[in-house]
């Protein structure tokens, strides 16, 4: 049931103050000599790829 504090109203309900906040995903993105890397790191593990880019420059 919510509590009456003055004018506000708390409900107990979970704020930004008070929540805990975790990463989730964090990744890069890298174009080089014609090739792309991709790469994306989360708690399961890392992934990437590396693919060659179109067209000379």
């Amino acid at each position: 049931m919510p509590q009456r504090i003055g004018k506000a109203i708390r409900c107990g309900c979970p704020t930004a103050s008070t929540t805990a906040r975790r990463l989730i995903a964090v990744g890069t993105i890298t174009r080089r000599d014609g090739r792309t890397t991709t790469v994306r790191a989360t708690e399961a593990g890392v992934t990437g790829t590396i693919t060659k880019t179109g067209g000379a420059r």
